[in-house]
């Protein structure tokens, strides 16, 4: 009998081929532990897989190990409190808002926040005020959101008990926290940062690296929620939570963590955490200067690339995500993905229309960028020589929809077909993957142009969370 195991199996497979990671996690494998001399934990990864032994402390009532290393972690990012989360920054974000905002209540949100937000709502009945972020109309993405925005809601919504929003978003834009902070506070209320995708920032800060943004800490945000798995040295699905400010009662959060934990939160994910805690206090500015090295080698020989196009690199733009498109040589995300991974084992982190994003993180080496920049030099100059019009290429560009009309989220709900959805009110969340932020969200209206957006993406096999594997999806009746 042959014995299935095809996770394993795949996981072994896709190590065996040595593959070029510019995609999360940030450790990008093994390689920057042994560096350190932490051999021994990988070593004996299922023997550090434990319980509330004797001495392991517990993650709900911190006294020892865990206290000791939450306290380090506060003492990195310059924070009152953090917390260890082991359910991911989704957690941390969950347990803020709930600590925020009681039932019933508002709350202004980023119309782009990751589908977490989104799930806050319903766990905690908690009803949005929508801020919109700018566009990058160039690529179709999603850009900061407004201060003057967030101060005209508020006063709009004087009953609103906190703000949250992402920053920076998936592709590394940030918004301009410390001016945000300043209109938040001035009206009474909470700041709360999904600082997922910049876990990193207060560090590039701390060692004056330049054109670099401000973090959410630095700027005085209340609450900031930090995916270290995402660009620093732990593993996926750990992640902490900074409490910046005595707005937020301790007792009334921690509350809210151990509601949303896992009430078996694994030592291996912690232990990784404290890892990457050490990492950062005894080698963090020798990484960094390392890590702007390679950012630097990389956007001085990429700008030499023939038809190779940045986002602009704005002072809001976190510049360890490399957002690219070979667009107007004629190459859709898709087929870039598709060339970079099968040619040169180069594996991004998505892709949006033309645009393609990799992520770098501490693991990242000279030696990948020095692959990523010959793998687009090639193709680069592969492509030049079946060139799209340009007229053609923009045509193919999808770009996102615009603002939705919201009703009440429907209680009475069926399944029908996508096709036929358009002037239909949405039932549950759709939601591209990546980058996880729902494109259209219960209560909101599916407009012609949303649905064709939206099919668009499923023809061309990219997920879309809500779609069923027949096309079909939840609409109010």
């Amino acid at each position: 009998m042959t014995v299935k195991t095809p996770i394993q199996d795949f996981l072994l497979a896709h190590a065996d081929k040595h593959p070029i990671s510019f995609h999360m996690p940030g450790h990008k494998g093994s390689a920057i532990y042994r560096r350190f001399g932490y051999d021994r934990f990988l070593d004996s990864f299922m023997d550090c897989d434990v319980t509330e032994i004797a001495g392991a402390d517990n993650l709900f009532q911190t006294e020892g190990i865990i206290k000791e290393c939450m306290e380090r972690y506060a003492a990195l990012y310059g924070v009152r409190r953090t917390y260890l989360l082991i359910n991911g920054t989704s957690g941390g974000i969950l347990a803020a808002m709930l600590a925020s905002v009681p039932k019933g209540r508002k709350i202004i949100m980023a119309r782009n926040c990751h589908k977490s937000v989104f799930n806050g709502l319903v766990l905690g009945d908690i009803q949005p005020v929508y801020a919109y972020p700018e566009i990058i109309e160039e690529f179709g993405i999603s850009g900061r959101i407004p201060a003057e925005e967030i101060e005209t809601l508020l006063s709009e919504n004087p009953e609103a008990e906190a703000v949250i929003l992402p920053s920076p978003n998936y592709y590394g834009v940030c918004s301009d926290i410390r001016k945000i902070v300043q209109i938040v506070h001035r009206h009474g209320k909470i700041l709360i940062v999904d600082q997922a995708h910049g876990a990193h920032l207060p560090f590039f800060n701390k060692y004056g690296i330049k054109n670099m943004p401000e973090s959410a800490e630095m700027s005085g945000a209340d609450m900031v929620i930090c995916s270290t798995h995402k660009t620093l040295a732990s593993m996926t699905q750990s992640a902490v939570l900074n409490l910046n400010s005595d707005r937020v009662d301790p007792f009334i959060l921690e509350d809210k963590l151990q509601m949303i934990e896992s009430t078996s939160p694994s030592y291996v994910l912690m232990s990784s955490l404290d890892i990457n805690a050490s990492i950062l206090e005894e080698h963090g500015e020798e990484l960094f200067r390392q890590w702007e090295n390679n950012l630097d080698l990389f956007y001085e020989k990429a700008d030499r690339i023939k038809g190779l196009r940045f986002v602009d690199r704005k002072e809001y733009m976190d510049w360890t995500k490399i957002n690219f498109s070979l667009g107007d040589l004629g190459l859709s995300g898709s087929e870039l993905e598709t060339i970079l991974m099968k040619k040169y084992g180069i594996f991004i982190e998505l892709f949006t229309g033309d645009l393609v994003m990799c992520m770098t993180g501490i693991g990242t080496t000279a030696e990948d960028i020095e692959k990523l920049v010959k793998a687009l030099s090639g193709t680069a100059g592969e492509a030049a020589g079946r060139r799209k019009s340009a007229l053609e290429n923009n045509a193919a560009r999808p770009v996102p929809p615009g603002k939705a009309k919201l009703f009440e989220i429907p209680a009475n709900r069926k399944k029908i077909r996508l096709q036929d959805a358009a002037g239909k009110i949405c039932a549950s969340s759709l939601i591209p993957y990546p980058p996880g932020i729902p494109l259209v969200c219960p209560g909101e209206e599916l407009t012609r142009e949303t649905v064709e957006y939206i099919i668009g993406l499923r023809r061309k096999g990219e997920k879309v969370i809500g779609v069923s594997g027949t096309d079909e999806i939840l609409v109010g009746v």
